[in-house]
C-alpha cells in the first residue's frame, strides 16, 4: 500500500498508477495546464505562477478564468470525448479550489498529488476529505500540431 492511499482511501480499491517520481517542480494546477517547471496557484505574494489578468483569489471562479485561458469552457462532465481535452477542478465545501486534474486518452485522469508523485486514477478516486468534491469540468478541443 501506497501512503498516498492513507489520504485518499478511494484510490486503492479503484486503482491507480504512479506515472512519474516525485517532483517539487510543479503543481496539481500547473499538470493540468500541461506545465511541468512551474507552481500555478493565485498566491497573494506573487511566489507561484497566475496569469497576469486573471484575479489572485482561491475562488472557482478565478480557476475557471485561468482555464480559460487556456481554451477551456465549462462542461457537463467528464465523459470521454475524444476530440476534446477535459480537466476537472475539486473544490472543499466552502467552494475553495483544492486540485485540478486532467482526462488522458483511456477516458482516466492524471493528477500530480502536491509535491508528490503524478498518478493516472479514476475520476471519483480522489474525492473525500483531503481534496473535497468534483466541482467543475472543462474541456477544449484537442490541438493538432
Amino acid at each position: 500500500m501506497h501512503p498516498l492511499e492513507n489520504f485518499f482511501p478511494n484510490l486503492g480499491p479503484s486503482g491507480y498508477k504512479i506515472t512519474s517520481p516525485v517532483s517539487i517542480d510543479y503543481n496539481c494546477i500547473a499538470w493540468a495546464a500541461e506545465v511541468t517547471n512551474q507552481w500555478w496557484w493565485p498566491d497573494r505574494n506573487f511566489s507561484c505562477y497566475w496569469p497576469d489578468e486573471i484575479p489572485r483569489e482561491e475562488t472557482i471562479e478565478a480557476f475557471i478564468q485561468a482555464f480559460q485561458a487556456l481554451g477551456y469552457e465549462p462542461c457537463e462532465d467528464g465523459s470521454l470525448e475524444p476530440n476534446f481535452d477535459k480537466i476537472v477542478l475539486y473544490a472543499e465545501a466552502s467552494g475553495r479550489p483544492t486540485h485540478a486534474a486532467r482526462q488522458v486518452r483511456s477516458g482516466k485522469w492524471t493528477s500530480k498529488i502536491g509535491c508528490n508523485i503524478d498518478i493516472e486514477h479514476f475520476l471519483e478516486a480522489l474525492v473525500g476529505a483531503k481534496y473535497g468534491r468534483i466541482t467543475q469540468f472543462m474541456k477544449r478541443p484537442v490541438r493538432t500540431l
